[in-house]
Parts: structure tokens; C-alpha cells; sequence
């Protein structure tokens, strides 16, 4: 598709009026569709507690989604480790690639990916939840997969079939970790561009060559919302901006229509935090947009974006990956 490798970031968002199945059955359609426009990888997030997302499990999610498509690889964007033993997601993943040889991608992040209590009632302890503790149950995760540290205990699906190891990152944390154990690196661009130059820094600063990687391999998450026209996909563009606002204000909802987004009553003070949201990210017209991703591509040098687009219809979420593939991709270009 392009000398830059697109791929995208799916939540399963759960529109307002809408429910659960029909928010998967929308994510099965869309990871279809990307396969076929030539996207390279179609990742889901781990999310709880949030009435908009319907993407909380996503092992089991990556095996209906590999399913049922053919070529286009499937992981996670991340399973959030702090949440889960690092036997059942070793398990787990192991499982998916013995079904899907070559196809599945793992990536890790160290946040709950949710609030406090949740985690807790998840992890159904304290232990294991803070940062300090994220290397250790990393490091035990991936001797299931390799057997490096051979104990009383064999993953099996897991051991002998690992699939490819991410660390994902909005801070500069996994970013030094991902760089000292050579693996690649995925940088949350989308909600915290304000971080993503210096944690990419960081993350070729300390990169160390190793059996994963020879050199750094960078990925950046981006929001996308492409249209016809730069009004249309500002338009379409709200009801995402509204679910981050209610979140961060502890008022998660499903996702509002485009009409309930612009008559939504906002605050001076929501109006610059939707502003400052927008900065860094691309919504336009396939021209705006082409521009805007290479300005991201120039300033961060990324090997690889990965898009995503969180708007209320399926038909103007699958759209927008259409237009880029079909009228943005061709003009990206990786910055030499």
C-alpha cells in the first residue's frame, strides 16, 4: 500500500442506542475490510468498566477476529499486564499462535487500562499493580514462551510458540524498557502527544540489539477521522472528542452522535481540552490528512502508523480506512 505501513487500532466502540454485539459485529466488519484494503495489522485494546468500549478481552477478541479473516495479522494494542498472571496470557497467546501461526501480535502495556478499583477487582489483589512490579511479571512472561529459566512450570499452548512481543507506552517508562530488551516499541500518539518525542528518544537512546530486533523499531498510534471534506470529518470527528472529555471527567457514556457532540454545551475550559486533543493528530480531507501524517512521520521518524478512528456509524468509520488507503497512502513517506 505504501512504503509506510498503516495499521489500525480498533476499541469496538458502543455507539449510544447501540449495544455490545452489535459493537463487535462492527469490529469483525471493519478488520474484514482493512485486510482487504491491505492495512498491515488489526489490533484491539484492553479497556473495563468504560460503557463505550466493548473491547475488554482481548485475547478472545483476536481469535473470533483472526477467524475470520485470512492474512492481516491480529493482536493486542495491548493486553494490559498488571491485570492478568503472566501464565494464563502466556497460555492464552500461545493458543492463538498455534492457531494462527504467524499472524498474532502481543502487545504489553503496564497500565490497568481502566480505574483503580477495577483493576483490584480484576487482579483480586494489590499485588503485582504497581510499576516497580511490571519488568519482574514481564520477564515471566516471556520465559513461558522461550523456557529460559526452566522451572516446575511448562506453558502449554505457550512454550515454543511465541507470538511477536510489543511494549506499548504514552510515557518514556516502556519506552527505556522496550529499548534495553530490543523489542519493538509502539507509542500512544492518540491521547498523549505531548510525550511522544521524547519517549521515542529515549526508546533509540537505550535500544540494545537482540534476538527480536537488530535495530529500534517505532510505531506511533494516531487518531485519524478522514472525509470528503475537512468539515465533514471535524463533524464526524466530535462524538470521539466528547467520550475522551466524559472519561477523563469520570462520566464515561457510549459514544454520542455527531448532532449530540456539536450541541453539546462546552465550557471554555472543554473547549481548549478538546482543542489540545486534536493537536498531533490527523482530521481532514484525504489532502489535510496526507499532510498532516507526514508532518507526524518528519517529526517522530516512525517506522510504521497505526490509525484509529472512533466515529458513531460503521459506514463512515470503515470510510475514513478506505479514503486513506485509497487516496493518502500512496503520498506517505518515511522520513530518511
Amino acid at each position: 500500500m505504501t512504503d509506510v505501513p498503516l495499521s489500525v487500532l480498533e476499541v469496538a466502540p458502543v455507539a449510544a442506542g447501540a449495544n455490545a454485539g452489535e459493537a463487535l459485529r462492527h469490529t469483525t466488519e471493519l478488520a474484514r475490510r482493512t485486510e482487504e484494503l491491505g492495512y498491515h495489522r488489526f489490533w484491539v485494546a484492553e479497556h473495563h468498566n468504560m460503557p463505550a468500549i466493548a473491547s475488554s478481552a482481548p485475547a478472545v477478541l483476536i481469535a473470533h477476529l483472526a477467524a475470520s479473516t485470512s492474512s492481516i495479522r491480529v493482536g493486542s494494542g495491548g493486553v494490559m499486564l498488571p491485570n492478568h498472571p503472566a501464565l494464563v496470557v502466556a497460555e492464552q497467546f500461545g493458543t492463538l499462535e498455534a492457531l494462527h501461526p504467524g499472524r498474532i501480535d502481543l502487545g504489553i502495556g503496564r497500565a490497568p487500562g481502566t480505574d483503580q478499583v477495577t483493576a483490584l477487582a480484576l487482579r483480586r489483589t494489590m499485588e503485582g499493580l504497581s510499576a516497580e512490579g511490571f519488568p519482574r511479571e514481564l520477564a515471566d512472561l516471556m520465559n513461558y514462551f522461550s523456557g529460559e529459566q526452566p522451572g516446575p512450570i511448562t506453558a502449554s499452548p505457550g512454550l515454543g510458540q511465541q507470538p511477536a512481543v510489543w511494549l506499548l507506552g504514552s510515557s518514556g517508562f516502556s519506552a527505556q524498557l522496550a529499548g534495553l530488551l530490543g523489542l519493538p516499541f509502539s507509542f500512544a500518539h492518540h491521547f498523549s502527544a505531548q510525550n511522544t518525542l521524547p519517549a521515542l528518544a529515549l526508546y533509540r537512546q537505550h535500544f540494545r540489539p537482540s534476538r527480536f530486533l537488530d535495530k529500534p523499531y517505532a510505531m506511533v498510534a494516531v487518531n485519524v477521522f478522514c472525509a470528503e471534506t475537512d468539515e465533514r470529518a471535524h463533524w464526524l470527528a466530535g462524538p470521539a472528542g466528547l467520550s475522551f472529555l466524559r472519561l477523563r471527567s469520570g462520566r464515561p457514556q457510549p459514544l454520542a452522535t455527531p448532532e449530540e457532540a456539536a450541541a453539546y454545551p462546552y465550557t471554555e475550559v472543554e473547549q481548549e481540552f478538546m482543542a489540545q486533543r486534536l493537536e498531533g493528530q490527523a482530521v481532514g480531507s484525504p489532502e489535510t490528512v496526507r499532510r498532516q501524517l507526514n508532518h507526524l512521520l518528519e517529526r517522530t521518524g516512525a517506522d510504521e502508523l497505526m490509525l484509529t478512528t472512533m466515529v458513531y456509524d460503521i459506514e463512515d468509520r470503515v470510510r475514513s480506512f478506505e479514503l486513506v488507503a485509497e487516496q493518502v497512502a500512496d503520498g506517505l513517506r518515511r522520513n530518511a
